[in-house]
């Protein structure tokens, strides 16, 4: 789901590839004094002897240079330690990781989306880090806890948090003042939304364009499923919900922007975005790395604000980058203890990384002034509490591909949302009775 979504981003910021690294190999480490490595799962450093960690990521957009700097710092202040970082599309990463691990030619440490660890988990990709948590005595009081249990599979841990990218509200605050609408007020809640779009529809402007793709009109729906009361799946995770009442309301209240009069019929890929930014729709629902795009905008009056409540309960739809450890073939202490030193240095030190467009999933961090400065990063943060993860199950990205079509389809008026998402419903549930066969579970 992610990669496609990361995909989306790029082509809206314009940014072109960082480079892909050499898969394999390392040069030269830095120098530093021979000894060895403590033992103590990183937290009190690394003074064991040079030693080189390969660092792959799926960061080609805006996003990637601030991850190298966070790179090149530790290196700097660490002489026994060279990180190398391996930047390539997230399509590619998810398919070479698996195979360059069980070849022994995997990378130290690695990024993950949330909603892939319990995949790569079950799938022996990576191992479990809860020596790494308790050695570096991180625990949930230091992160939301929702992001905090996102990294959890089976009752282990798998990964540890980098961040936080939430849907957020995005509005064009030039197109509000001309429907007289007040830009310092965006609206919260259903009435007041309702009541903003009439009014920008009095005034020959289509709102909110609603996009029948996953990036972003799947993204919403998901979020107004659970600001309705509902879920993807039942507790268990081995059926989908999205048909029942709540799931109905919410896609119900999507396609009525395009039977209102809200929103074109077809709104193409990314239109909806372009849209805001070019003055023909006042109004997107976009994840947090919208940010920076929107700043390149010159002349672009806009603001940026927590969802609107639709449905009742405040709910949003995000995702989380985690840090996570690839198995190593040949077990070496010397490396597996740099990497938990290096993922530490960075999770405490994301302040930076927020300035790419992300919420810092140190709470410690998120809390700070210094992140408080960045105003339209804080401003999704508040959302933290009310974000919400797909379940960590193996495979879970397949059904939701079901919930995908759904949204398609009524989008474009081929289907009713409730038929839709029931068939929809039906084919994820077979799905999911076959990956709990196909991983195990």
């Amino acid at each position: 789901m992610n990669t496609q979504l990361v995909s989306r981003r790029l082509v809206l910021a314009g940014a072109g590839a960082l480079g892909l690294g050499a898969l394999t190999g390392c040069g030269e480490g830095s120098a530093g004094k021979p000894g060895q490595a403590t033992g103590d799962g990183g937290a009190k450093g690394y003074d064991g002897p040079a030693v080189e960690l390969d660092f792959w990521n799926g960061f080609t957009g805006g996003d990637g240079p601030f991850m190298r700097k966070l790179v090149e710092q530790f290196n700097a202040e660490h002489a026994n330690i060279k990180v190398k970082m391996t930047v390539m599309q997230w399509a590619d990463y998810y398919t070479k990781l698996p195979t360059a691990v069980s070849s022994g030619r995997g990378p130290a440490i690695a990024i993950m989306h949330v909603d892939s660890l319990a995949t790569n988990a079950a799938r022996n990709v990576i191992e479990p880090l809860d020596d790494v948590a308790k050695a570096l005595d991180l625990k949930q009081d230091d992160f939301a806890e929702v992001v905090w249990k996102a990294g959890e599979f089976n009752g282990k841990r798998y990964g540890i948090p980098l961040d936080v990218h939430p849907l957020g509200f995005f509005y064009n605050k030039t197109l509000m003042q001309q429907a007289g609408l007040d830009p310092a007020k965006p609206p919260a809640t259903a009435d007041e939304y309702a009541a903003a779009l009439d009014a920008l529809k009095g005034k020959g402007i289509q709102g909110h364009w609603a996009s029948p793709f996953q990036f972003t009109g799947v993204l919403s729906v998901q979020s107004l499923i659970w600001q309705f009361g509902g879920d993807m799946f039942n507790p268990e995770s081995n059926k989908a919900i999205w048909a029942e009442e709540p799931g109905v309301k919410a896609l119900t209240w999507f396609v009525d922007l395009v039977k209102n009069g809200h929103s074109p019929k077809n709104v193409a890929q990314d239109a909806d975005a372009i849209a805001l930014q070019n003055g023909k729709s006042a109004f997107n629902w976009n994840g947090i790395w919208n940010i920076n795009t929107l700043k390149e905008k010159k002349g672009l009056e806009w603001g940026v604000a927590p969802l609107p409540n639709i449905g009742g309960e405040k709910a949003a739809w995000a995702g989380s980058h985690q840090f996570c450890l690839p198995k190593l073939k040949t077990p070496d202490t010397n490396k597996s203890t740099a990497a938990r030193v290096f993922v530490n240095y960075v999770s405490q030190k994301s302040l930076e990384w927020a300035k790419g467009g992300q919420v810092p999933a140190r709470k410690q961090v998120r809390e700070s002034a210094d992140f408080k400065a960045l105003t339209d990063q804080a401003a999704l943060a508040t959302q933290v509490d009310d974000l919400h993860f797909p379940p960590p199950v193996p495979g879970i990205g397949d059904a939701l591909a079901e919930l995908n079509k759904a949204v398609n389809e009524a989008v474009l008026l081929k289907a009713e949302p409730a038929k839709a998402l029931a068939d929809a419903a039906a084919r994820a549930d077979k799905i999911l009775e076959a990956n709990r066969k196909k991983y195990g579970a």
